[in-house]
């Protein structure tokens, strides 16, 4: 079992003691992470996006710190959120691709509608500590709104089992594809919830899920995230250090949302010679739309807004100061429901897509605001990928020796594979650095190994290398040129790549 979570304390060992007062008020750092999905990495002004505008994401960028060369953990959703939640890379962590736990169950009638009786995705190991309980463990309030994708509902890991004492959102990632679903789930301790439970949108069930009736669907899944989430924020205080995940679900498809000004002011600017039809895929739950442009760009210009909010009600609530706030992606952009990154990525700057280990993949904006320690206008080309946010974390948090504290001592293959960034975030102590960054992807069975500027790409066992200093776009593969650097990021694969232990997510290790 996990060491230690089974005994919440109000404040843990490795606790700053200058910053808890005789009073009982904690003064540590607040923690708030939003992570969107799928949004590219050029697709905010601050990262050169010229038709989207995101005036608060900016301008949080430009009060902190705008990281250059940061990675998601995996190109696709469940993965990546699994390396932020445990600290492990897809080459050791358990969640490595998006298993789904809702095929072939019985369906349960919603108003006019079939919906699963099950859903959710592959769990985490439910001995293998992840970050919410580490925090909580350690006196921080958890909240989390948005999608969970760590668990099917009823199993070992859902947001009820796993350290949260706040959820509002989607278990699965699958029924996500709706903006405007038939139900959300739910875990409230406040509110005397002993598990998980479904949150039927009575509004919504009237009206079929596909097709044209879809459009008298009233109940906003992206707003009433955000509502809740709000309503979280806005009860916390100073002197009670909280976490906030918020894994909101915008831009990803569908490409759908309220008629609104935001909505409308996108119609305008991309004429109808220019936009993008989707006649929709019932199977896959995205409705049709004649607007694909505008559709997603206000849906980035709807969570710019709602980011404008958070950080509105932080000044409000003088938390601001003392609250690091992340933004970030789950994976690069995507082309499903409809969505046309290249329209919106005219640059061409980096290669791939979501599901692709090439840069446009896992490459994403990542934005650090924390007034207390970081100078604003700063810019970091450090690197560093999803796995490196649970040392750092535990930095900010005061939390000392986590991973010989929490690695489950009766497994002898768990472990932790970040390296803290809070240097630098405050400019104390000494950086370091991965040997090399690693990701791994069995659906497109892709490998991706970076070492410095040394890019290796393994697909279906081929190896192809790229020097990301002189091919960003990762165009030229000079691996004839430099076999010993292939010979030599091969072996970090066959040091990195760990069997899963089910037999799940295989791929093709190098030639």
């Amino acid at each position: 079992m996990i060491a230690g979570l089974g005994m919440l304390t109000a404040l843990s060992q490795g606790v700053r003691a200058q910053e808890v007062h005789k009073d009982g008020k904690d003064d540590r750092p607040n923690i708030l992470y939003i992570m969107c999905d799928d949004m590219g990495y050029g697709d905010l002004g601050c990262y050169g996006q010229r038709l989207i505008t995101t005036p608060n994401i900016d301008s949080l960028a430009r009060q902190g710190m705008l990281f250059t060369q940061a990675y998601a953990g995996s190109p696709v959703s469940a993965p990546s959120r699994a390396t932020f939640m445990t600290g492990q890379h897809t080459g050791h962590t358990h969640v490595r691709g998006n298993k789904e736990y809702w095929r072939d169950v019985p369906m349960v009638r919603y108003g006019v509608n079939d919906d699963y009786s099950r859903v959710g995705q592959e769990p985490y190991l439910r001995d293998h500590a992840i970050i919410p309980e580490i925090l909580k463990d350690n006196g921080y309030r958890t909240g989390m709104f948005g999608k969970w994708a760590g668990g099917y509902e009823g199993s070992e890991s859902t947001p009820d089992k796993r350290g949260i004492d706040e959820y509002y959102g989607y278990i699965c990632q699958f029924q996500a594809h709706l903006y405007y679903p038939n139900f959300l789930n739910r875990y409230s301790r406040s509110a005397g919830d002993t598990a998980t439970v479904r949150v039927v949108l009575e509004d919504n069930i009237r009206y079929p899920m596909f097709g044209p009736g879809y459009a008298g669907r009233p109940q906003y899944s992206a707003d009433l995230i955000h509502g809740e989430a709000m309503k979280w924020l806005d009860s916390q205080d100073p002197g009670n250090p909280f976490l906030g995940i918020f894994t909101y679900t915008l831009p990803h498809a569908e490409l759908r949302q309220p008629q609104d000004s935001i909505l409308e002011r996108y119609m305008k600017r991309f004429p109808e010679v220019e936009e993008r039809r989707y006649g929709g895929d019932e199977g896959s739950r995205y409705n049709p739309t004649n607007h694909g442009h505008a559709q997603f760009a206000a849906m980035i210009t709807r969570l710019d807004a709602q980011v404008g909010e958070i950080m509105a009600l932080l000044d409000r609530k003088g938390l601001a100061d003392n609250t690091v706030v992340i933004f970030t992606s789950d994976n690069g952009p995507h082309e499903e429901g409809g969505a046309d990154p290249d329209f919106f990525n005219r640059d061409g700057l980096l290669r791939g897509l979501k599901r692709s280990v090439h840069e446009g993949g896992i490459r994403v904006p990542f934005i650090v605001r924390w007034p207390a320690r970081i100078a604003p206008g700063q810019t970091s080309d450090h690197q560093m990928a999803f796995y490196d946010l649970m040392p750092t974390f535990c930095d900010i948090a005061g939390i000392a020796g986590y991973a010989d504290r929490y690695r489950d001592k009766d497994n002898a293959d768990d472990c932790f594979d970040g390296i803290s960034v809070y240097p630098t975030l405050t400019g104390e102590g000494v950086q370091e650095s991965h040997d090399a960054l690693y990701w791994e992807f069995h659906e497109t069975d892709m490998i991706g190994v970076r070492r410095g500027d040394w890019k290796l790409v393994v697909d279906h066992g081929k190896c192809r290398l790229y020097d990301l200093a002189n091919d960003l776009h990762e165009d030229h593969d000079v691996a004839a040129a430099h076999p010993d650097i292939v010979e030599e990021l091969k072996k970090v694969v066959l040091r990195e790549h760990r069997e899963h232990p089910d037999g799940f997510f295989r791929v093709t290790l190098p030639e």
